[in-house]
């Protein structure tokens, strides 16, 4: 019987599973490579195809959590009456809160209301999937409404040091955690179909005029619609027509996007494009793939 010695060799650590490597910047390839590989196993294993993606602002709450905000600093006003210009400013944003938590159930009326209409299509037919960023907000939003729908959804979360917990209504299975903006872009539109833009920030604009951007230079060659949910907030936030007056773009790059400003509008649009693409839709008049 052989014992084996304290001082014979070990065997060398495989590099698959040197995690000190794995994490270094020479192995920032591979890093990239299995941000595109797992996500896509996992899609083809789940027969993910289609999704339509939900864009907005992670700051947008729900109405609950607005209103119980404000009523938490009505009531500090009411013990300090000598309102101080910090308590001021936080009752104003906190009033402004309320009035953007319609953009969150909203975001949830129409993501339940395309997942039940996408479940109800034949079996053969094309299902399309809400797509979130899967944090707080209109990610949220977006993730509830699909599970209300009965439905799955997609979560494309990403490490950020604020402002990206993931949320409770993620389908498990389809939740995903990138480190790489550009590897959680590429997932974005790679099975988009239709995307939906509320109101965001710095990161929603980011991702809306990237997609306008491959669409304009058709480097994406779907037809992917695009609607700009809040025509108030878009148009004061975006001066669109003065990017025509100025010859920056044309003025049929206008046509790329369409504002909708009620879920009625926006499902309306989503399923007059969507039923295009499957063959087993009623509505369906021209099939395309």
């Amino acid at each position: 019987m052989t014992q084996e010695r304290d001082d014979m060799p070990k065997w060398p650590e495989k590099a698959y599973k040197n995690y000190a490597w794995l994490n270094s910047p020479d192995a920032r390839m591979v890093r990239i490579l299995s941000e595109f590989l797992e996500p896509q196993s996992r899609f083809r294993r789940l027969g993910v195809r289609d999704t339509v993606v939900f864009f907005g602002s992670a700051r947008i709450l729900s109405p609950a959590e607005a209103t119980a905000r404000l009523e938490t600093i009505e009531r500090s006003q009411a013990e300090y009456p000598e309102e101080s210009a910090a308590l001021k400013s936080a009752l104003a944003h906190a009033r402004h809160s309320v009035a953007l938590s319609r953009y969150y159930s909203d975001a949830a009326a129409l993501a339940e209301k395309l997942t039940r209409w996408s479940m109800s299509l034949p079996g053969n037919g094309r299902h399309f999937l809400v797509c979130s960023g899967g944090g707080p907000g209109i990610m949220e939003a977006a993730n509830l409404g699909a599970s209300l729908g009965g439905g799955m959804s997609v979560s494309l979360n990403i490490s950020l040091p604020m402002e990206q917990n993931p949320n409770a209504f993620q389908t498990p299975e389809l939740a995903f955690e990138f480190h790489y903006f550009f590897m959680r872009k590429f997932w974005f539109v790679y099975l988009a179909k239709a995307l939906v833009a509320f109101p965001g920030g710095f990161g929603t604009l980011d991702e809306v005029f990237e997609t306008l951007t491959l669409l304009q230079t058709a480097k994406t060659r779907k037809s992917m619609p695009v609607i700009l949910y809040g025509s108030e907030y878009w148009k004061e936030i975006v001066h669109f027509d003065g990017l025509v007056k100025h010859g920056m773009i044309d003025k049929d790059d206008l046509n790329l996007f369409h504002f909708c400003d009620t879920v009625d509008d926006a499902f309306d649009c989503l399923q007059d494009a969507l039923s295009r693409l499957s063959p087993s839709s009623p509505r369906n008049s021209s099939p395309r793939a």
